[in-house]
Parts: structure tokens; C-alpha cells; sequence
């Protein structure tokens, strides 16, 4: 009957369509953009492994941050925030939150270090004295607070990443408050005490500078072909994800040949 083929037509018709979706949906995507996070990763390095050897004061450097205040601008802000901007392009969240975050951040430093953003200037006693005054550490110090505790956030989502990651997140976590709690010790005069909460911060971000150093190189290896590659520990596999991942095959569908069969 002239109705009954039409219904068949039509169920054919929607058949070949949900094919022609599985298949697009399986198939590898061109890849038309290059991997952004060794350029964020670089802009990385080049902030945070000079700043971390200052902070714990190496070859008798100091720990205010000042003579690495231009890297803090066009390293570690401006690199890391283009690297997270081209992350969101390829639709990948975490590295674009976690790049444009403590891309962020490195700006704040850098304009706080600035002295034409006057931040310290309300802060400064005497008329002719360059001294910051305790109010200035105390308030200070709950940006680094808060900032590790973002830290803490990231270090429990790179759980579903790879171990280079985790030891990453975990040594920030650890960094960014001993940094506060020197900012509140400089505020209260135990000066020996900051240099060594200074010291432990320093070291922690030694770390990541580490590990940010093994991924950067890791990306750059990856992206010539070069036939070592370096493990970063995968743990995708081992830490369940939260959504249930579509069986094709059990679902009685091929990737490349349709339906395998019908009920």
C-alpha cells in the first residue's frame, strides 16, 4: 500500500540519518589548530623558575618579585591568558579556567609591582620612606590565601588528567599559602619567620616549575613526532568519570558501517 511504503521510506530515511550522526560523531575530527598549551606553559616556566629560585633567595637574590616584574607582565600573564584563550577555541574548559586564572594572576602581581598602578602607595609610612607598613602585608596575604584555594579546587579536578598535573596542583597548594602566611608574619615583624615561610613557598613553586617544564616539553615533543615521548601518567582510566561513556558496540552499532543489527 501506497501509505505503508511511505512509513517505511520515512523510518529508512531516519535510519540513514542516525548512521550518517554516529559516524560523524566517530570520526577523528581534522585537526585544524594547534596544541596552545605549550605556549601557555613556556610563558610558565619563564615566570615562575626565576621567581621561585628568588624567593628562596638563590645567589643572594631577594624576595620582593621586582626585578622579575616585566616576566610577570609578558611571560606569565600575557602568555598563560593567550594559551587559556585558545584553549576555550578547542573547547577544552579545565586548561582554559586554569590558564587564564593564574594568567590572571601573574597580571595582578605585575601591576601590583608597578608603580604607576599606585598600590602600594596608600600603603607606604613617611613622606620620604619607601617602607611598606604591616597593613599593607596583612591585606596582601589573602590574595595568595585565595588563590591557593583555587589551587586546592584545580588539583582535585586534574584527578581525571595525569599524574604531572596532580604533583603540580598539589605543590601550589602548598605554595600559595606559605606565601600568605609570610605576607602575615612580614605584617606582624617576624621577619625570620617570613624568609622562611618565603623560603617553603619558593621551593613548592620550584615544583611546579618542574613539572611545568616536564609538560611543556612533553607538548613540544609530541607535536614534531619525536619518537621519545614523555610519560605524564595518565589517569583518566583510572579515576571513573562521572558520565556513563556509549558502548557503540554493545549498543548493536558500527562506527563505520551502521547499525550491526536490528530488533
Amino acid at each position: 500500500m501506497p501509505y505503508e511504503s511511505d512509513m517505511e521510506s520515512t523510518d529508512m530515511k531516519g535510519l540513514a540519518q542516525a548512521i550518517a550522526q554516529v559516524r560523524a560523531i566517530a570520526k577523528p575530527a581534522k585537526k585544524n589548530w594547534g596544541n596552545p598549551a605549550p605556549l601557555a606553559l613556556a610563558g610558565l616556566v619563564m615566570t615562575l623558575t626565576p621567581l621561585s629560585c628568588q624567593l628562596m633567595g638563590w645567589r643572594g637574590s631577594d624576595q620582593n618579585g621586582f626585578a622579575n616584574n616585566g616576566a610577570h607582565w609578558f611571560c606569565g600573564g600575557l602568555l598563560l591568558f593567550l594559551g587559556g584563550l585558545l584553549e576555550f577555541f578547542l573547547a577544552h574548559t579545565f586548561a582554559f579556567v586554569v590558564y587564564c586564572a593564574y594568567g590572571g594572576f601573574f597580571l595582578a602581581l605585575g601591576a601590583t609591582l608597578t608603580p604607576g598602578f599606585n598600590a602600594e602607595a596608600p600603603y607606604v609610612t613617611g613622606s620620604g620612606s619607601a617602607i611598606l607598613n604591616a597593613s599593607f602585608y596583612s591585606s596582601f596575604g589573602f590574595f595568595y590565601l585565595f588563590v591557593g584555594l583555587l589551587s586546592f579546587v584545580f588539583f582535585i579536578c586534574s584527578f581525571r588528567t595525569n599524574i604531572c598535573l596532580v604533583i603540580l596542583f598539589l605543590a601550589y597548594t602548598i605554595a600559595f599559602p606559605l606565601l600568605a602566611a609570610a605576607e602575615w608574619a612580614h605584617a606582624e615583624g617576624d621577619l625570620d619567620l617570613a624568609h622562611r615561610l618565603t623560603v617553603g613557598g619558593g621551593a613548592a613553586c620550584f615544583v611546579v616549575s618542574a613539572c611545568s617544564w616536564w609538560a611543556m616539553i612533553g607538548g613540544l615533543l609530541e607535536s614534531v613526532d619525536f619518537p621519545l615521548a614523555l610519560p605524564m601518567g595518565d589517569l583518566s582510566r583510572v579515576v571513573p568519570a562521572g558520565t556513563r561513556e556509549v558502548d557503540l558496540e554493545k549498543a548493536g552499532v558500527d562506527a563505520q558501517n551502521g547499525p550491526t543489527k536490528m530488533e
